[in-house]
């Protein structure tokens, strides 16, 4: 469908927010931007957090996305995990097999960000094996730590891989949703009073 066809449907939009969250240098703008354009830029310069919208379709339902670019400093600064948290429906975490402190700073990060919000694990350069520190194995390891599922995507080389990866984590979102919105309905029927005929028992004929 195209996008002139999904603004049709404005109203019923489902709005989701995704952080996605890495050490400096891993790729994460490189990865949101093949996403959302399907190009590739190899450099950017964010001195600042960044966010982006994105109107797409996932499994014939329109979606907006909204996307946090977190932008660290530093290897050793981490994003605020109560803020994130309480803005996040989903958590795409990233980071680069050619750089294990990257693996490691992830690893860190989650052991903060401890809540029910579906989590992605997403490693990128896998178009750079030849300068691989981060084996398959260990990756998918950290993910069945994380109960979480995991790739390995190329920001540089893949286009359909890393749409998979946003949708993905969209559709575990829309499931989340789904569920804890029947969860609360049920809740509510489970309170209501089971249905008698008539207004009162006083109304009744007596003996």
């Amino acid at each position: 469908m195209t996008t002139r066809g999904i603004r049709r449907k404005k109203s019923t939009l489902t709005e989701l927010k995704i952080a996605v969250i890495g050490a400096p240098s891993v790729g994460k703008s490189a990865l949101i931007v093949r996403f959302l354009t399907k190009r590739y830029i190899g450099e950017y310069d964010h001195q600042t957090e960044n966010r982006y919208k994105h109107e797409s379709m996932v499994d014939g339902e329109p979606v907006l996305f909204e996307i946090l670019d977190t932008c660290p400093k530093a290897e050793d600064e981490y994003p605020n995990a109560a803020e994130l948290i309480q803005w996040a429906d989903g958590l795409l975490l990233v980071y680069s097999i050619t750089d294990r402190k990257s693996f490691n700073y992830i690893r860190r990060a989650k052991s903060d960000l401890q809540s029910d919000t579906p989590v992605q694990l997403c490693a990128n350069k896998v178009d750079m094996v030849h300068l691989r520190q981060v084996s398959r194995d260990e990756g998918e390891i950290l993910a069945k730590d994380f109960e979480c599922k995991f790739s390995e995507v190329s920001a540089a080389d893949h286009v359909d891989q890393v749409a998979e990866v946003f949708n993905d984590l969209c559709k575990e979102v829309l499931a989340c949703k789904r569920k804890s919105k029947q969860s609360l309905l049920e809740r509510m029927l489970g309170g209501t009073r089971p249905y008698s005929r008539g207004k009162s028992d006083s109304n009744l004929p007596k003996d």
